[in-house]
């Protein structure tokens, strides 16, 4: 099976990137359009309101918020929030018990009101005006100056109405917005409110259709690439003038055309000596599109797009520009921890360059589709994007989930999905559904194939998926075989049988591992176990824990290494996320995953490690764990294990060799992992000297047993902000003693001040069992350390963080802020 050479995308940005507060942009040299961001001047309210929705409503007495908002993120939790009585079928439960943190146990549910102003000067009747929503969750009724709009049901969709009977010229213009999250709507922490950026779009009649442009690259050799751009317009007496830049700004190819069939425009433009995008050099060009009408700039818009080639072949797999790659990825949901399901670019960028370094090449959206924001920053870092769509189809999973809309809506919400992002080049695949109940059963197969028939037509350079776990079922009722890719969530005793039964020749780990473990906790005996449950409601970080239906990572990593038709893996999950607590979702307080390679703060768990000694080819991994503070263990068996990437290794107990391990393919945790399973703790230090191929010493790492916590160590990802009044810095504290080692059971109460050109905007410490709020300056350690979020304010300056804890000498620490 091949499905065609793919091209590349970019959506059509309409400026969106430049346009990040309350502000103006100006296409090209002439005023054509003009691209406000509302994000300033919003009111808020939590509860329903009767007449909300008029201009003359008094909305004084309302929060005023910042929009992206989640009006959910601030708490507190609460053990009776959504809960449930439920047998979860998706992780084969037979006895319904009662679930309490399953969605977070944050109190999303409800309706919330917004209520903003905004004009829009010089409107006159030659214009038209677009009202852009880029997720609101959910069920969004958009009023404007007393009269609806419209409305939409999904909340992860992107939506927008022509607006432009409702305008008033040079006067405010008064939006409302009513959201409505129903309980038992959803299998995670959805957020609530406008987590993503509202815009209004003006511009002239005779212009380019919102997402109306569509650049592909259908043929590309060392010397050339051929850029098909098809751009679907508005008005009449047009002509199109496209110039393609590259990522200097230097224009390289430009093509001119007034042949016009319908409404769409189509133009196919030589760009020569081709520089390609790719995960190691993710090289991007822009293409300006010029609309004329009788020789009159009407409108402009840039697109930024890659020049590649995708290719999915039988038995050999996917390649990128014609070299093959497996997919090195992670499964994301759309919450950033502490700060809730709030867009936050820096927040996303800093979970990226996480993944940069674990070595991943790829992500999943799950399950739901992603922010653009999100998707702009893989186009620019190098990552190859599996965008998702729906966790339900017509079957429901849960009580108001989206089969409540899927008869109406799935058509029109893949539709909107597919224009506003297939300019992106790291899209390498979409998913029409994950896990869905429509698998058994022949309705189900065909309502595969509509879906992704629907894929085929908006976008035919791409292949369609979903993430599968009743394989069985869609063997035998032919769901598996329809696909373009056949994706197996879990289920790796089945993947020799999918193989020899599915026709396409290829199986993706659309979904796998779901191993659980807690940051820095550890738990003995150390042996493999499914769904094992502790009195500390935490997982053991020795990571040989998983669930009923799930593996250790190991297992995964056979298959990719020994199988050229298993074409990647998606990672159950590259963070921990707000929900789904398995497997404590029975118990409470438990409101946050245990599935993350790194925990909700964004620090790397053991399992990291794991994954990086494989995934990351640049660098050298060296890891050792456990922590070696074990006071009232001395003497008991206390294994070591080493995550590295070199394939032998020594360890050392306070100098004494414990011998050299060698990975060796007799089991999988052998074939990946030196374990030392019968050392026995004595405080002091172990050390692990790892050897090359040549039994030569190349590198070493010590663990120490820590005295009594000292001082606060602080360490920001980044010390220079800009100065927006949103953007991030994330630092991290750690306790260590009066020697500098850190100290690893740490569990101190902290409190943290800001003083300077920035707040204190959130802190996050990994354990999911925390009841602590986010937003409150005060949080305890957990296995001695947490993360503190310092958001900047819009003027230049200084940020200093200061941190104290009783009987610790405080940690300080300076950020700046600029206008750059």
């Amino acid at each position: 099976m091949k499905i065609a050479d793919v091209f590349i995308r970019k959506k059509n940005t309409l400026l969106v990137a430049l346009c990040m507060a309350l502000t103006v942009s100006v296409c090209a040299q002439e005023k054509t359009r003009e691209v406000l961001t509302l994000e300033k001047n919003w009111r808020f309210h939590k509860g329903d309101v009767e007449n909300a929705y008029l201009e003359a409503f008094n909305d004084s007495k309302w929060e005023n918020v910042i929009v992206p908002h989640d009006w959910a993120i601030k708490g507190p939790f609460n053990k009776e929030i959504d809960k449930q009585t439920v047998a979860i079928v998706q992780n084969n439960e037979q006895v319904a018990t009662e679930k309490t943190g399953r969605t977070g146990a944050l109190p999303y549910i409800g309706v919330g009101w917004y209520r903003t102003k905004f004009s829009v000067p010089d409107f006159s009747e030659d214009k038209k005006v677009i009202l852009l929503f880029e997720g609101a969750m959910s069920e969004p009724e958009i009023f404007l100056n007393g009269k609806k709009v419209g409305s939409w049901n999904y909340g992860y969709s992107y939506f927008y109405f022509d607006v432009t009977e409702y305008i008033r010229a040079n006067q405010d213009n008064i939006l409302a917005v009513r959201l409505s999250n129903r309980e038992k709507s959803s299998r995670w922490y959805p957020g609530a409110g406008l987590y993503r950026n509202v815009r209004v779009i003006v511009k002239n009649k005779n212009s380019i259709d919102q997402w109306g442009t569509f650049i592909t690259t259908p043929l590309i050799t060392a010397t050339v690439a051929k850029v098909n751009v098809k751009t679907k317009v508005s008005g009449e007496n047009l002509k199109l003038i496209t110039q393609i830049k590259d990522a200097e700004g230097n224009l390289v190819s430009q093509d001119t055309t007034n042949a016009i069939y319908g409404n769409e425009f189509e133009q196919n433009i030589a760009v020569n000596n081709p520089i390609l995008w790719g995960p190691d050099h993710p090289y991007l060009y822009s293409a300006t599109s010029q609309l004329y009408s009788d020789d009159v700039l009407k409108d402009a818009t840039m697109t930024r797009f890659g020049i590649r080639k995708i290719n999915y072949e039988a038995k050999k797999g996917f390649s990128l520009n014609d070299s093959i790659i497996k997919f090195k990825g992670v499964c994301l949901h759309h919450d950033l921890g502490p700060i809730g399901t709030a867009i936050n670019t820096a927040a996303l960028r800093r979970q990226l360059t996480i993944l940069k370094d674990l070595g991943a090449n790829a992500i999943r959206s799950s399950h739901n589709m992603p922010s653009l924001e999100q998707l702009e920053l893989c186009d620019e870092m190098g990552f190859l994007f599996l965008a998702e769509s729906f966790d339900e189809w017509a079957k429901p999973k849960v009580e108001n989930g989206y089969h409540l809309y899927f008869d109406t809506d799935a058509e029109k919400d893949v539709v909107n999905l597919v224009h506003a992002t297939r300019n992106h080049p790291s899209i390498v695949m979409w998913s029409s559904g994950n896990e869905v109940p429509d698998q058994w059963g022949s309705e189900g197969a065909k309502r595969a194939k509509w879906l992704q028939d629907i894929f085929h037509r908006e976008d035919p350079t791409r292949p369609v998926t979903v993430g599968m776990d009743q394989v069985k079922a869609t063997i035998a009722s032919g769901f598996g075989a329809v696909l373009d890719i056949p994706g197996l969530n879990y289920r790796v005793h089945l993947y020799e049988e999918a193989y020899e039964a599915f026709p396409q020749g290829m199986i993706l780990g659309s979904e796998t591992a779901s191993t659980v473990s807690s940051r820095g906790i550890y738990k003995f005996p150390v042996v493999e176990a499914k769904m094992k449950q502790y009195p500390d409601l935490q997982s053991s970080s020795y990571d040989l824990e998983a669930c009923s239906w799930s593996n250790i990572p190991d297992e995964d990593f056979v298959l990719q290494d020994d199988k050229p038709w298993v074409i990647g893996e998606f990672v159950w999950t590259g963070f921990d996320y707000l929900g789904e607590p398995t497997p404590y979702d029975d118990k409470w307080p438990s409101r946050s995953s245990y599935f993350g390679i790194s925990d909700l703060a964004g620090l790397p768990k053991d399992r990291f490690y794991l994954y990086r000694s494989r995934w990351n080819i640049n660098d050298d991994t060296l890891h050792m764990l456990p922590h070696w503070n074990w006071e009232g263990r001395e003497g008991e068996v206390t294994p070591v294990f080493v995550y590295t990437s070199y394939n032998s290794a020594e360890l050392f107990v306070n100098g004494k060799s414990m011998g050299i391990q060698t990975k060796n393919k007799s089991t999988p945790t052998q074939r990946y992992r030196l374990m030392w399973m019968d050392v026995k703790y004595e405080p002091g230090t172990i050390k692990v000297v790892a050897y090359d191929a040549n039994g030569n010493a190349v590198a070493e790492k010590e663990t120490h047993t820590a005295g009594k916590p000292y001082q606060l160590v602080l360490e920001a990802d980044r010390t220079e902000l800009k100065a927006d009044g949103k953007d991030l810095a994330f630092v991290t504290v750690s306790v260590v003693d009066k020697n500098g080692i850190p100290c690893p059971t740490a569990t101190n109460q902290l409190n943290f001040d800001v003083k300077g050109t920035g707040s204190y905007r959130a802190a996050a410490n990994g354990d999911a069992t925390s009841l602590e709020m986010f937003h409150l300056p005060t949080m305890k350690l957990f296995s001695g350390k947490l993360v503190v979020l310092v958001q900047s304010a819009e003027d230049a300056g200084e940020i200093v963080l200061t941190v104290s804890g009783k009987g610790l000498k405080t940690g300080k620490i300076n950020i700046a802020t600029n206008h750059f």
